[in-house]
């Protein structure tokens, strides 16, 4: 199987970055020059691009996580940080209009909460670690919450 053949193999399965094609290819043995030549084929002809990934990664997890966590992820895919930026920008108007609010029921079924005044100590300390595990700011997401109900 040669470099091409390989790497549409998988573009076939899911989208990859350009950093983890390489990878791929340089784990299978395929020359440098060979992979750097195939991937420039391939983005532009359009068949892989790290926008793409980012785009997907960031309308996936957009309820779920936030911006540092989402920025991290997909840094460890070998996506560059302006090509995030860029994408994050254009994505921003999409995401404002979903709430958070499947993040919102499933924080109300975890903790079983009813509404997130007076909530205890113990509790509020649960659900703030919960939101900056996911990348979002606990002191903004709860006020957006608490002003919801």
């Amino acid at each position: 199987m040669n470099c091409q053949t390989y790497f549409l193999t998988l573009l076939a399965r899911r989208e990859y970055s350009a950093y983890e094609l390489r990878k791929k290819g340089e784990n299978k043995g395929f020359d440098y020059h060979e992979i750097t030549d195939i991937l420039e084929y391939f983005q532009q002809q359009g068949y892989q691009s790290d926008a793409s990934v980012a785009e997907n990664m960031i309308l996936y997890g957009k309820g779920e996580y936030g911006k540092p966590v989402l920025k991290r992820n997909c840094l460890a895919k070998g996506i560059a940080e302006e090509v995030f930026e860029q994408t994050w920008l254009e994505s921003a108007e999409e995401m404002e209009s979903h709430p958070l609010s499947e993040l919102k029921s499933k924080a109300m079924r975890k903790y079983k909460l009813d509404d997130f005044h007076n909530l205890d100590h113990k509790t509020k300390a649960k659900l703030f670690n919960f939101l900056k595990y996911r990348g979002f700011n606990p002191f903004a997401v709860l006020r957006q919450w608490q002003e919801e109900s």
